[in-house]
């Protein structure tokens, strides 16, 4: 894997309110051409967080009200053990992935296309290029059987859907590696921080830590770097104590509550690994609206004074270990409003590195 340190480098998390690829991707290009990424526009109902990575798992169903795994057709019966056929054929010859039932496709995920092909022709290769995939956890929990339960409950599509994810983001990195910079692949993966409440009765500990293992190995094994974004509030220990490389989070709504992980987050930053700061509001268009490049400068300044407080951890080890994010997509805000969370995105990196930079 190519050395990568980020030095407080801007970065955005995926979604666009526009229905045009290309213009979406040369507007990424515009304000994060260091590490670009593929765009997903959930104006096109197959590019939500859900649909776009369900193709190739056993048993889907698709009525006019909603899309569900089927455990009680023939279909499902007669794909299951040709899913863990293909799975097996993959994991022994990589080269089969390609082609395989865990390839994005044109009609799902033509923005990973288009990227691609934009960024190919350019004079020089950026820092890294993102790609993202629907965590298992949060894929697992949102997507339900033919009786409404979510398919996490069940042991074996609950191994179906990590494997499912696993080589969806394998491959992924194995296309993105051939555009001549370090691959990261986010795992969006909101649904890790809800363990301990009502969405995971009877589902342990180990077990979420296996799952995620699991998902972080496949991209390792491809020469990967591995984030996992989280953009709610909850138990942030799993991802911290988990062998990912880059852990995105709210900074802007929920630093409080994620800097109380005051050992998880020493060890994870003394470790070499990277954090993601959330620092530009997306959930509230008020905030959106409201906020400035100083304005969430000077949050991000005190959100790290405080973290080098608690923590001990050397301000230029911080900024060096540092991604500047958006707190989350922006595919529910207007375009406008998208627009300007880029700008600050942009703004807000700039005026960290240039204050590193200073004599």
């Amino acid at each position: 894997m190519a050395p990568f340190t980020p030095n407080s480098l801007p970065v955005l998390i995926g979604s666009l309110p526009m229905r045009d690829h290309e213009a979406a991707t040369r507007l990424v290009l515009d304000h994060t051409p260091e590490i670009p990424l593929w765009v997903q526009l959930p104006q096109y109902p197959e590019e939500g967080m859900v649909n776009q990575f369900l193709p190739g798992m056993p048993g889907i169903t698709r009525t006019a009200e909603k899309i569900f795994i089927d455990t009680s057709s023939e279909r499902y019966e007669q794909d299951l053990p040709r899913f863990y056929e293909d799975y097996l054929a993959v994991t022994e010859n990589a080269a089969l992935l390609k082609k395989s039932r865990f390839a994005l496709t044109d009609q799902t995920a033509r923005g990973f296309f288009v990227f691609s092909d934009i960024i190919a022709r350019l004079p020089r290769p950026p820092a890294a290029v993102k790609g993202q995939v629907t965590g298992p956890i949060t894929m697992g929990i949102g997507v339900k059987d033919q009786n409404g339960r979510s398919i996490f409950y069940d042991e074996t599509l609950r191994d179906v859907v990590v494997k499912h994810i696993a080589m969806k983001a394998r491959w992924q990195v194995e296309q993105l590696s051939r555009l001549g910079a370090p691959p990261i692949l986010f795992f969006d993966e909101p649904g890790i921080v809800s363990f301990g409440t009502s969405a995971f009765i009877s589902i342990s500990r180990e077990q979420i830590q296996a799952v995620i293992s699991e998902a972080i190995d496949a991209v390792h094994a491809a020469n990967g770097l591995v984030g996992i974004h989280i953009c709610a509030n909850g138990d942030w220990s799993l991802a911290l104590e988990s062998e990912t490389d880059i852990i995105s989070f709210d900074a802007y709504s929920y630093f409080d509550r994620f800097v109380l992980y005051t050992d998880q987050i020493k060890q994870f930053v003394t470790s070499g690994r990277i954090l993601a700061w959330g620092i530009v509001p997306t959930s509230d268009p008020e905030d959106v609206e409201r906020e400035t490049v100083s304005s969430l400068y000077e949050r991000w300044q005190e959100q790290a004074r405080q973290l080098r407080a608690i923590t001990g951890l050397e301000q230029d080890l911080l900024t060096a270990q540092t991604l500047i994010t958006p707190s989350c997509g922006t595919g529910s805000l207007r375009l406008d409003q998208a627009t300007k969370v880029l700008e600050l995105t942009k703004g807000v990196s700039e005026k960290i590195r240039s204050r590193m930079c200073a004599p």
